[in-house]
């Protein structure tokens, strides 16, 4: 998995603690957490595309989330980015040994490839259980002064 992800569901939760209708810079976003800017930006605009977050243009534009933060998930926002693939790709090796069934389908026999299915299945469960909004929410409880200090670096004026 790409480091943007990770960026990104930290932006989003940024996005989360701004006021309505305020949009966070990304050169802003990037500065604040030291990142390349123009590899952020690629990232926020894989999620506009996704319909996670909308873009404003204008000199107060940026980015804010086009949905409310309980209808985020996390693994919304890995597939905005990674895509939709299986990470574990089963080439069927099985079917290369000596006296192999040709006729059975191994990807599905498998053992192997059945465990990585099955652990696969429960990442992306746990991932889709995960909101931004609860990440937002625990962050702020245990850690109040992040908010604040994102919100007064990212929105300028607040």
């Amino acid at each position: 998995m790409g480091r943007g992800v990770e960026w990104a569901v930290h932006s989003c939760v940024n996005m989360a603690w701004t006021p309505a209708g305020e949009a966070v810079n990304s050169a802003r976003l990037a500065e604040y957490y030291k990142l390349p800017g123009p590899y952020l930006n690629k990232q926020l605009q894989a999620l506009v595309r996704a319909g996670i977050l909308d873009s404003v243009s204008g000199p107060r534009g940026g980015f804010h989330l086009a949905r409310r933060p309980e209808s985020v998930t996390v693994l919304d926002i890995v597939l905005a980015l990674e895509g939709p693939d299986p990470v574990f790709r089963c080439d069927g090796i099985l079917a290369g040994v000596p006296d192999a069934d040709t006729e059975q389908n191994f990807v599905r026999t498998c053992l192997i490839s059945q465990a990585m299915r099955q652990a696969e299945l429960a990442w992306r469960q746990a991932l889709a259980r995960q909101t931004i909004a609860g990440i937002a929410d625990s962050m702020e409880r245990r850690f109040p002064e992040d908010k604040e200090k994102a919100v007064r670096y990212l929105v300028p004026g607040t």
